[in-house]
C-alpha cells in the first residue's frame, strides 16, 4: 500500500491531484491537507510514502513546512507541487531538503512520472532545470552569486511579495508574520542586497526573472 499525502489549498487541484495518481497507482491511500499547519501535522503523526506539497499553503508556507519536517527527524519524502517557475524557488525546495520540484503548469503531463521517480528513492526535476543545474556547476568557479542567493528562504519570500508591491500587513496576514517581523525582514533584505527602497526590489525581480 502505498499512503500518498495530498497537501493543497484548493479542493479541485486536491480532487484532480488523486483522480490521475489513483489511475497509475491503484492500491494507493490519500489524505489531505488544506493548509500548512495541518500538512505538517498529519505528516509528523502519519506514515506517508510521499507527501506532495503545495509551495504557497495558507498559514505556513510549503517551504517552512518542509524544513519543520527535516528538524523533527521526519523523513517522508516530500515532492514539492508549486505554481512558481522552476527558476525562482527549485533551488531553495532542493536544498531544504525536497525530493522533487514540480511546477503546476507541468503537473498534468509530469506528476505520474515525478511521483514513480520519488518513490523509487530517487530526485525529480525537470530536465530544463537539470540543464539549468548542470550549467551552474560547471561555470560557478570564480562566478559572484546574484545578490538574492545571500537571502533565507523567509527573506526571499518577503523580498519577492514587496517587489510585487504588497504591503507589510498584507505580507504579515499571507505568511503569518507579525507586521515588526515583516519588517525585520525587509531591512535585513534591504541591507543584504545593498539597495534603499522597495522600488528597486521590483526593478531587480524584473530583471532577472524572479516574478510570475
Amino acid at each position: 500500500m502505498i499512503r500518498i499525502l495530498l497537501a493543497d489549498d484548493h479542493e479541485v487541484v486536491r480532487r484532480g491531484l488523486k483522480q490521475v495518481l489513483a489511475e497509475a497507482i491503484p492500491h494507493a491511500e490519500f489524505g489531505d491537507a488544506t493548509d500548512g499547519e495541518e500538512a505538517l501535522r498529519k505528516a509528523l503523526t502519519g506514515r506517508w510514502d510521499i507527501v506532495i506539497l503545495d509551495m504557497t499553503l495558507p498559514r505556513k508556507s510549503g517551504l517552512d513546512v518542509l524544513k519543520e519536517l527535516r528538524q523533527a527527524g521526519q523523513e517522508p519524502r516530500v515532492l514539492i507541487l508549486s505554481m512558481h517557475p522552476e527558476e525562482q524557488f527549485a533551488v531553495r525546495a532542493l536544498k531544504a531538503g525536497a525530493a522533487g520540484y514540480l511546477t503546476k503548469k507541468a503537473a498534468a503531463r509530469d506528476l505520474v512520472t515525478a511521483v514513480q521517480k520519488v518513490l523509487s528513492g530517487g530526485t525529480y526535476v525537470s530536465s530544463s532545470l537539470a540543464e539549468r543545474l548542470a550549467a551552474a556547476v560547471a561555470t560557478r568557479a570564480g562566478v559572484a552569486d546574484p545578490p538574492h542567493a545571500a537571502l533565507s528562504d523567509r527573506e526571499y519570500q518577503v523580498f519577492r511579495m514587496l517587489a510585487l508591491g504588497k504591503t507589510v500587513k498584507e505580507i504579515g496576514e499571507e505568511l503569518s508574520l507579525s507586521p515588526q517581523t515583516v519588517s525585520t525582514h525587509r531591512t535585513h533584505v534591504l541591507e543584504k542586497m545593498q539597495m534603499t527602497h522597495n522600488s528597486e526590489f521590483t526593478q531587480y525581480a524584473i530583471w532577472n526573472g524572479l516574478l510570475e
